[in-house]
């Protein structure tokens, strides 16, 4: 403008080194400087004419579009930035390696934010591990510059054992172990005195399972034990060790179901039991294992007085049963199991002092195979709190991909409460049960029987389900009790049928004033399948064997019909036996490898045999006054004696599928071979004919 002086920039005349120019923002052209109102309460310096402002290019007008898109760029960037997790670091940056440190016994060290620093938010939940040494990853790096950098509230492995938290977190459970060392056997011997075949208490006697190597002790009574006698070992090592050692075989099925029966018979005193399965031994069969059960009594020991009354309440009910017991409480399973079988008599432990009593026990107690053992004794870690003082890391390498028996890294996290193994406690089995309550008392419960029945066999058939036996309860108006009983050979569900069962037992219950209360239920009930006999859909017609087993039982008893089963030997004759028509379905015979006859002489019919070789086939034999030329051959078949069964002195057999001139086809034996020093000459047999 005219008159005005143009004064140099203020930038141009400051002190300061120059700064380098924006690039991101421009300003647009206002047509008057800057700092021209400045520039009035300033005067130009004396020591230098001014100088003339350089010629700045005329500014463009901003685009709109490109300041928006600038601005969603950059608040897109600081959202990224924001929600990017605090563990991701830079790559350039050095990662900090924490480091691994844990207590003799296992429990990891506490997680405790730096004095004077902020807690973090409790807002997101922690990523770290809870038994990591070093800081957790929501702290952050946590770093101070210069040589006396360090971290409070940590302790590095080389520092030396991490003293346990006070109260360790998660351990409010209460679980029982319930081990039962004797089971297998006091059972038999239950079993035993019930058929009236009672052994006197002095004779050693043993029960064995079928081993690797022959048959080997499962299980032994006290008087075995003080001969000697091991759990484990091969029977023939026993038996030359005590020669007057009475052997018989588990039964391991029967022994499985017998404590599945004791595990809902528990129930009396809490809710949730279950199997303990986790018990192992030095043998891939189990055997010796023992058997047990585990219970969560949480919230359940006030109901009995206390957890010391509760375990001797248990104790003394399976005294009356003759099974022997011992008992521990722990918070934790792992816990349990080892004080049942290594601590004191009906211990209880304590989270508080959980770390400190697990410390001193063997390593057998965390539920190790004995192969892990056996490794961890050649390491020299006998003892859990030995094997806790090794850096995990170490463990971690060589028994990271071994399953839960042998990795003993899973088994003490369990056994601290570190890795969570809740009771799984399966249902209890479904019951069926229907009553009739009268408005006045009757003197006979028949015309009520029908419906009930009817009522019973519709709940059964919506859970699939059959009944093998019917329990029918009357009671009397002056407080008498009278029970009914009904079985039947397979599941059943046929309301006409099980009708019938009951007919012409009603007469033995004395009806007294008569009954004001009826009930009818179902003892033992299996699952029933829906088999399709025709492809109509329609039932098979002629007779049921079963229903016609069930009334022939209900009418003459249940030990009047026998009906042929099969068992497991190798003597032909031993295979099949009379069994209680009752006893269930007969199992069906497996299909062997090589053929058998459809008929067998019992006993056997000696034969007078031609032979060209004393060790070879025969060649001609006569049978019943009836030469025969043998044609064709095959075998021989060797069936050894079974010398748990048989006789010292029984000679093996040697048996040949024989074709004689005519086409008729026999099976012949030769019992014994010459120079055996079991008799004399070998001798012939015919067994049976093929068809």
């Amino acid at each position: 403008m005219r008159g005005e002086v143009k004064l140099p920039d203020r930038a141009a005349l400051s002190p300061k080194a120059p700064q380098p120019a924006t690039t991101g923002r421009v300003t647009p052209f206002t047509g008057r400087p800057a700092n021209a109102g400045e520039a009035k309460d300033q005067a130009p310096a004396p020591s230098a004419p001014p100088a003339p402002a350089p010629s700045r290019p005329p500014a463009s007008r901003t685009d709109p579009d490109d300041l928006a898109r600038a601005i969603a760029a950059l608040q897109s960037a600081l959202e990224a930035e924001v929600a990017q997790p605090r563990n991701l670091r830079e790559p350039g940056l050095p990662q900090r390696t924490e480091e691994e440190a844990f207590s003799p016994i296992g429990i990891p060290q506490p997680s405790r934010a730096k004095p004077g620093t902020a807690q973090p938010s409790t807002a997101q939940p922690s990523t770290a591990l809870a038994w990591r040494a070093g800081p957790s990853e929501e702290e952050g790096p946590k770093e101070q510059d210069g040589p006396n950098r360090k971290t409070a509230g940590r302790t590095s492995a080389a520092a030396g054992s991490i003293a346990p938290p006070e109260r360790p977190r998660g351990l409010t459970r209460r679980i029982l172990a319930l081990y039962l060392p004797n089971f297998s056997m006091e059972r038999w011997q239950r079993s035993a005195a019930a058929r009236g075949d009672t052994l006197p208490e002095d004779l050693p006697q043993a029960l064995a399972v079928e081993g690797t190597h022959g048959p080997v002790v499962h299980a032994i009574n006290r008087a075995a034990g003080l001969a000697g006698v091991q759990v484990g070992a091969r029977v023939v090592d026993m038996r030359a060790l005590v020669p007057t050692l009475k052997l018989d075989y588990a039964d391991l099925g029967s022994d499985r179901a017998a404590l599945e029966r004791l595990m809902l018979w528990s129930r009396r005193w809490c809710p949730w039991t279950a199997v303990d399965r986790s018990a192992v031994s030095g043998s891939s069969t189990g055997v010796g294992a023992g058997a047990g059960l585990v219970m969560d009594t949480t919230g359940s020991d006030h109901l009995w007085g206390g957890e010391a009354a509760l375990m001797r309440e248990i104790e003394e009910k399976l005294s009356g049963l003759g099974l022997s017991s011992q008992l521990a409480i722990a918070p934790t399973h792992g816990a349990a199991w080892a004080l049942s079988r290594f601590g004191a008599v009906r211990e209880i432990c304590t989270a508080d002092s959980l770390a400190l009593r697990m410390g001193s026990l063997p390593v057998r107690a965390l539920r190790l195979d004995g192969q892990t053992v056996l490794l961890l004794k050649r390491l020299g870690l006998k003892t859990v709190g030995e094997l806790a003082a090794v850096p995990r890391l170490s463990l971690a390498r060589r028994f990271s991909q071994a399953a839960l028996p042998g990795n003993p890294l899973l088994r003490l996290d369990q056994m601290m409460g570190q890795l969570a193994e809740p009771v799984s406690a399966p249902d209890d089995p479904p019951r069926f049960a229907v009553q009739a309550k009268l408005a006045e008392p009757v003197q006979d419960p028949e015309p009520h029987l029908p419906a009930l029945v009817a009522e019973l066999c519709q709940g059964m058939a919506a859970a699939g389900f059959g009944a093998r036996r019917l329990t029918l309860t009357v009671y009397r108006s002056d407080g008498e009790v009278s029970h009914l009983d009904a079985t039947t050979s397979q599941p059943s569900r046929a309301a006409g049928h099980l009708l019938r069962l009951f007919e012409g037992k009603l007469d033995r219950i004395d009806p007294g004033f008569g009954f004001d209360l009826i009930t009818l239920a179902a003892s033992v009930a299996e699952k029933m399948g829906v088999v399709q006999a025709r492809l109509d859909g329609q039932p098979e017609e002629g007779p049921d064997m079963a229903q016609l087993v069930d009334r022939l039982s209900a009418r003459f008893g249940p030990r009047s019909l026998r009906r042929p089963a099969m068992r497991e030997s190798h003597v032909p004759e031993r295979r099949e036996v009379w069994a209680p028509a009752m006893a269930g379905p007969p199992r069906r015979p497996e299909p062997g490898t090589l053929p058998r006859p459809v008929r067998l002489f019992d006993p056997p019919e000696e034969v007078r045999v031609i032979y060209a070789v004393p060790e070879g086939p025969p060649a001609q034999f006569v049978w019943r006054r009836v030469t025969h030329r043998v044609a064709r051959f095959a075998g021989p078949e060797r069936i050894a004696p079974e010398w748990w069964a048989d006789l010292p002195g029984t000679r093996l057999r040697d048996y040949y599928r024989i074709e004689d001139h005519t086409g008729r086809r026999f099976w012949l034996y030769r019992e014994g071979v010459q120079e055996d020093g079991r008799g004399g000459d070998p001798r012939w047999f015919i067994h049976g004919i093929f068809a």
